[in-house]
């Protein structure tokens, strides 16, 4: 039996990245925040309702066109400096050609299920107006790739507060939801621009891509494709069933609940894709890859058993600040639920990018998820109308379905990692995260009640505390991560130290072997 290696470390490029990733969701949040408050206040409740719905329809379509770009792009970018720019301008001509054949698949979709010519246009128009956002991003996914999470950061922030920037005038002025719509595309294209300009600062050039390189994009992208696309109709199908087995007020609690929800996951993304460069490079070696999964495994169960703790204390608080007392209250049942599942879903993410990093089981994954998401279907046509019957809220039936597949698609992530790859230390994460979280509730259970803005800083610092004692966090992990924010400000880069060698990733799939499809 082979010996578990040593605690290591947070990487200094994964704390790097992470802090660029946090900073972006932050301001994206905030700007995002003042739009729909402003969008609500002067388009009023129908228009807004009809934005709502061309926001909706037009992030369904975009899951299409990036068809797992921004896994792939960044993992190949990851590997091949060479052909980035093959990968770039390929990534560009496919999406521009899948948006403008959306656009028309949209139109007929709108037109059969009965909406009237004007939602039919704005919808339409909605779909070619986040044409240059898109382009940005695969811009941003070849930054990502070379670590640069940094410029993918101020093109996302660019791109959202010059939307918001033109688009609150103009509302001021009486512009109305088409202004709204035509003023989504200036931000796209503010984001367009600065992000050819810094691809060109760090050497990356979109090309005129061979024939080749758009059917890798088409082909090995299906299978991230079909898990992003799962975890996006997910949500479509659960308020589906939720509709048809429970009362109308019960879609809008679980609706509440779902929204926090998407705040307490937020961090598991942002941890997965600033690993998923590091994870791509030492995916040759399953040695390797079992270190580099070893340190970001306690950050992603700590952060996970934090949120949890988090949820089951403050879940009352978070329902009434956002939405009032009274008429919501039932969310915060359906919040506490969701809670133990919060650790299990932070591991599956790190898991999934994993696997995607090594690349030959990704298919697996897809068909994972896909299998997932109908056993939890099916689960919920029970659970639903038996908590409706015995708690009077079936959003608990669908949140016990969701973290009963989560059990799911643990136990298949763990069978398609390469054998060796996870060890004991996955599990003694968890038990220090247990412990530490444990203790911390019930410090919180003894000391008296306190307002939860000062609660929720003392319970944050007291876990950190319990976790660092516990060992979950180490001294080197805070250490470097002050050191990549001070280094960041300084403006010195990466060490030297930290750039990988050309002959550390799995392979150099150049665009000549590109027609196999390597998953």
């Amino acid at each position: 039996m082979s010996q578990e290696p040593p605690i290591t470390p947070l990487n200094r490029k994964l704390a790097r990245n992470a802090f660029f990733l946090l900073t972006s969701q932050v301001a994206l949040s905030a700007l995002s925040l003042i739009l729909t408050a402003v969008l609500g206040r002067w388009l009023g409740v129908m228009e807004f309702g009809v934005y709502y719905l061309l926001a909706s329809l037009s992030a369904l379509v975009y899951v299409f066109v990036d068809w797992g770009q921004s896994a792939y792009l960044t993992r190949e970018s990851a590997c091949r400096r060479t052909d980035c720019g093959q990968l770039l301008g390929g990534a560009l001509v496919y999406r521009i050609a899948v948006a403008l054949m959306a656009a028309l698949v949209t139109a007929a979709l709108v037109k059969v299920v009965g909406y009237d010519g004007r939602t039919e246009f704005l919808i339409v128009l909605a779909v070619v107006c986040g044409l240059p956002l898109a382009l940005s991003q695969a811009y941003g996914y070849v930054f990502r790739g070379r670590d640069r999470m940094d410029l993918d950061a101020a093109v996302n922030i660019t791109g959202k507060a010059l939307t918001v920037a033109v688009t609150v005038p103009a509302l001021y002025l009486g512009g109305g939801l088409l202004t709204v719509v035509l003023l989504q595309a200036a931000g796209g294209v503010g984001a367009l621009v600065l992000a050819t300009f810094m691809s060109a600062s760090i050497r990356v050039r979109a090309q005129r891509p061979e024939r080749g390189i758009l059917r890798e994009l088409a082909s090995n992208g299906t299978p991230i494709a079909v898990v992003f696309v799962a975890m996006a109709v997910q949500p479509f199908i659960d308020a589906v069933v939720l509709a048809k087995l429970a009362p109308v007020e019960v879609v809008g609690w679980y609706g509440a609940a779902r929204t926090i929800m998407g705040v307490l996951i937020a961090p598991a993304p942002i941890v997965g894709t600033a690993v998923l460069p590091e994870l791509s490079r030492v995916s040759a070696s399953v040695k390797d890859l079992r270190l580099a999964l070893h340190g970001t495994s306690r950050l992603m169960v700590g952060l996970g058993v934090l949120a949890a703790i988090g949820t089951l204390q403050f879940a009352d608080a978070a329902v009434g600040l956002v939405y009032g007392r009274g008429d919501f209250d039932p969310a915060i049942a359906v919040l506490k639920t969701f809670a133990p599942v919060l650790p299990l879903l932070f591991i599956d993410i790190l898991f999934a990018n994993a696997i995607i990093a090594v690349g030959g089981n990704t298919k697996k994954i897809a068909i994972v998820k896909a299998l997932s998401v109908a056993v939890a279907t099916g689960l919920s046509v029970v659970l639903i109308p038996l908590c409706q019957s015995r708690l009077n809220n079936g959003g608990i039936g669908l949140v016990l379905a969701f973290g009963l597949t989560e059990i799911m698609m643990l136990t298949g992530l763990l069978c398609l990692l390469p054998r060796g790859t996870v060890g004991p230390y996955v599990l003694l994460a968890f038990l220090r995260a247990i412990v530490a979280g444990g203790s911390t509730m019930v410090i919180f259970w003894v000391l008296p009640s306190v307002t939860p803005w000062l609660a929720i800083p003392a319970c944050v610092a007291v876990f950190l505390a319990l976790a660092y004692a516990t060992g979950l966090i180490l001294r080197t992990d805070l250490a470097r991560i002050v050191e990549s924010i001070e280094g960041t400000f300084r403006g010195l880069g990466l060490d030297s130290r930290d750039r990988t060698k050309a002959g550390t990733c799995r392979l150099d799939r150049s665009p000549v072997a590109t027609d196999v499809d390597l998953d």
